[in-house]
């Protein structure tokens, strides 16, 4: 039998707002994007907020309409980046097996440390003590025989809680929760069971496996396994490192993108900033992909795969501007765009050359990319800039490598 930990810091974001300005403690308090540039959604809330039925991803004013005395607070990643390390040395008393699930969230295998679920629930609630006393923050964790119980176990209790699901309760716990609980169900994913009469965790599992697996394909199998509890992935060792699912930046500037022009400035930042995020990782990707959400917020996603692996400025931005010019008419302005790279290989692996390519030549922009890199480490972003940056300073004004915070892949990465 396995005993594993999912341990899920309360309301984070807003939590450690709070702690930091304890006069808004106990008043209803979001942490938001910043509004001026057009990034004003909800990205956190405290149990108060929550009272009011304000959603994460919402925009701020919808927030404010549902609770005007509502008080929004800015982002502080620094701040919640060093909490979220502060909690992870704590997991670390207990356990080498850690595994981040984004800022709040970790997984921890107590399996060779407690030999049935009353002593790993009285690791869990040691956990849940020793952060609220010495971060002075609430988390509350799941404690199950799978990962995916696990999480469900934090989600199940909020705040400051310990839920435990065992094999001999979990069929009267989880069963009876509605399938969108289960991790990787979305908004999609649960109408498209709907559509099939399936409402429930315990629907799901009684479904036979070839049904999910004609409707929904591989993660209708990954789903059934879910449901029943037969989820047997491992908590990776802490500091495990792989291969990440995908490497990405997205941008909502402070005006509309009105035509191809205003794309290529964009576009060109944003590829600047994923391909030095590859090869600060030593890789190199054979699928890019493009966002784009026009004014009225309908979004198009598509991608394309490359000859050949590659982690270069120019043909990341070549690849990029083809999907775009393949698949947008132009009949709205863009709101906002995104682009990301994924089906990695190490970047000096052996790859097989092309006798239409001019090897030499492409080397060569492959130390110019490295160069270019090293000005930036030591300058800053804004050092060396393609001349056509300069005919509009309001689009090019940003350097989304420098500003965004990224965060550890999630369970799918």
């Amino acid at each position: 039998m396995r005993y594993i930990l999912h341990s899920d810091c309360n309301g984070f974001f807003a939590s450690v707002e709070c702690l930091y300005n304890p006069e808004i403690r106990n008043k209803p308090v979001a942490v938001c994007g910043d509004a001026d540039k057009r990034h004003g959604i909800i990205l956190a809330k405290n149990e108060v907020a929550k009272k009011y039925k304000i959603q994460t991803g919402e925009a701020v004013w919808q927030a404010q309409a549902k609770c005007p005395e509502l008080v929004t607070v800015g982002a502080h990643y620094d701040i919640y980046m060093r909490f979220s390390k502060m909690a992870e040395r704590i997991y670390s008393d207990y356990s080498n097996f850690i595994e981040p699930f984004g800022l709040d969230e970790s997984w921890i295998d107590i399996t060779g440390s407690v030999k049935d679920f009353k002593q790993a629930e009285n690791v869990a609630h040691e956990i849940r003590e020793r952060i609220k006393y010495e971060l002075g923050i609430t988390v509350s964790i799941g404690v199950s025989f799978n990962k995916i119980f696990a999480k469900l176990g934090s989600d199940y209790k909020k705040p400051d809680a310990v839920t435990v699901i065992t094999p001999d309760n979990m069929k009267n716990v989880v069963y009876p929760l509605s399938a969108d609980c289960l991790l990787g169900v979305g908004r999609a994913t649960k109408k498209r069971l709907e559509n099939l009469g399936i409402y429930t965790i315990g629907d799901i599992a009684s479904t036979p496996r070839n049904v999910l697996h004609s409707h929904l394909g591989k993660f209708g199998d990954t789903l059934y396994t879910f449901a029943n509890g037969y989820d047997m992935s491992t908590v990776k060792p802490q500091g495990y490192s792989r291969l990440p699912k995908s490497i990405g930046n997205s941008t909502t500037p402070s005006r509309n993108m009105e035509n191809l022009e205003d794309v290529k400035i964009v576009m060109s930042i944003l590829c600047d900033s994923v391909c030095r995020r590859a090869r600060e990782q030593n890789l190199a990707a054979k699928t890019v992909s493009v966002n784009i959400r026009d004014k009225d917020l309908f979004i198009i996603n598509r991608q394309m795969k490359l000859s050949r692996h590659s982690n270069m400025n120019s043909e990341i931005m070549e690849a990029a501007m083809s999907v775009f010019g393949s698949n947008y008419e132009w009949r709205k302005a863009i709101r906002s765009i995104g682009i990301s790279l994924s089906d990695f290989t190490f970047a000096d692996e052996p790859q097989q050359t092309s006798l239409f390519v001019n090897e030499v030549k492409r080397e060569n922009k492959v130390q110019l990319d490295k160069s270019v890199d090293s000005l930036k480490r030591r300058f800053g972003a804004f050092c060396v800039r393609p001349a056509f940056m300069l005919k509009d300073k309001e689009l090019s004004s940003f350097s989304p490598k420098e500003e965004n915070i990224v965060h550890p892949v999630g369970f799918f990465g």
